[in-house]
């Protein structure tokens, strides 16, 4: 049984989230859960001009932890024999004239090599930009509500030249996940928030997860996400908590509590999700070439000086999510943040040190980045 803990018990956490919110943030909320029982906090504040703190459990777009549940939703149907780790992706996707060598397993892992449909950037420095989605500016803005098709997405990626052979490197790529998407899809014949629902938001009890499959609202209640752009020289700011997140299908649009991503994150990594050997495959680290930071089957798999930590973090224009915890799901640490985005990513060093700082608090030192 969880102890709750108070403001009073974990000192340090509460210094931390505010430090957090003072580097640039306008809110913050925390849930750690360790050996010493369950901690809540929240800092900043939930709306810009308001007075009120964050609501602890509030609504959150999570960003890149739908991978995550997308990544475990597919090893759930690798456990019910309905897809094959080492399987060719264009067995299921015949239509897309797929690279018959990317299997299962490289969407999952980002080894496929195939063009990120969000831009993808180059080791010389070169940019190449995907979807209109992806533009900044007034622009994004007039086109927050433009709604995408899964399809369109990989039509665009795949009219692309590949990153490198399959297998033969790692490069992050949302296009991974839309396809997992789509072969989720095709194989058993309903939508993916169906089966997301079937096998891991109903047998969870995770009430406060959504699917939103383009839909742009939140449920309340929520903090409030911003977006901040210069137009003849007037610097504005605009809230875009609602927005159509299919341009970022399956790889970033789902919407969660930290309740719920706490939920989810501990069942995962304690085995109740998956049979054991999935698990250990999920988990495995696979170089990605940044220091201490390899990846699994959508997870993260971090090097710290407290042992091994598994994670996943996303960013969605003004919403956060960060994702960690131990193996075995003893020990997990969830987090939403509420901000003014902007185009020149002003927040990206301070996001980085705020979640190196957390870990660094919770799991005895970390190199999250």
């Amino acid at each position: 049984m969880s102890v709750t803990l108070t403001d009073q018990d974990r000192p340090e956490l509460r210094k931390v989230i505010e430090e957090i919110v003072d580097s640039g943030f306008t809110g913050m909320t925390l849930r750690v859960h360790d050996e010493r029982g369950a901690w809540t906090g929240s800092a900043g504040v939930a709306e810009l001009g308001g007075t009120d703190r964050p609501p602890i459990d509030g609504h959150v777009r999570i960003g890149s932890n739908t991978k995550t549940f997308t990544a475990a939703l597919v090893l759930r149907l690798v456990a019910e024999g309905t897809i094959g780790l080492d399987t060719p992706a264009a067995d299921y996707l015949p239509g897309f004239g797929l690279d018959e060598r990317i299997t299962v397993r490289m969407l999952l892992r980002h080894t496929s090599g195939v063009f990120n449909f969000t831009g993808e950037y180059y080791d010389d420095g070169t940019y190449v930009p995907g979807i209109p989605a992806t533009t900044a500016g007034q622009e994004w803005v007039d086109n927050r509500f433009r709604s995408y098709r899964p399809q369109e997405l990989v039509e665009l990626a795949l009219s692309k030249p590949a990153r490198f052979e399959p297998g033969t490197g790692w490069s992050y790529s949302n296009t991974n996940y839309v396809l997992l998407r789509l072969l989720i899809e095709k194989v058993t014949g309903r939508p993916v928030a169906e089966e997301m629902r079937r096998l891991i938001l109903d047998p969870l009890g995770l009430s406060g997860t959504t699917v939103p499959t383009g839909r742009p609202e939140i449920p309340e209640p929520h903090a409030h996400a911003y977006y901040r752009y210069e137009e003849a020289g007037e610097r504005k700011t605009v809230d875009v908590t609602r927005q159509d997140p299919s341009w970022i299908s399956s790889g970033g649009d789902m919407i969660s509590t930290i309740q719920d991503l706490h939920t989810f994150f501990s069942a995962l990594l304690g085995g109740r999700l998956l049979p054991a050997p999935l698990l250990a495959e999920m988990c495995a680290p696979h170089p990605t070439g940044i220091p201490d930071m390899d990846y699994g089957l959508g997870v993260f798999v971090l090097t710290t000086e407290g042992g091994t930590v598994i994670s996943h973090n996303g960013g969605m224009a003004g919403h956060a999510a960060l994702m960690y915890g131990t193996p075995g799901g003893g020990k997990t640490l969830v987090a939403a943040l509420n901000y003014v985005d902007d185009a020149e990513m002003s927040l990206g060093e301070a996001f980085q040190k705020a979640t190196r700082r957390l870990v660094e608090e919770v799991f005895g030192g970390g190199q999250a980045r």
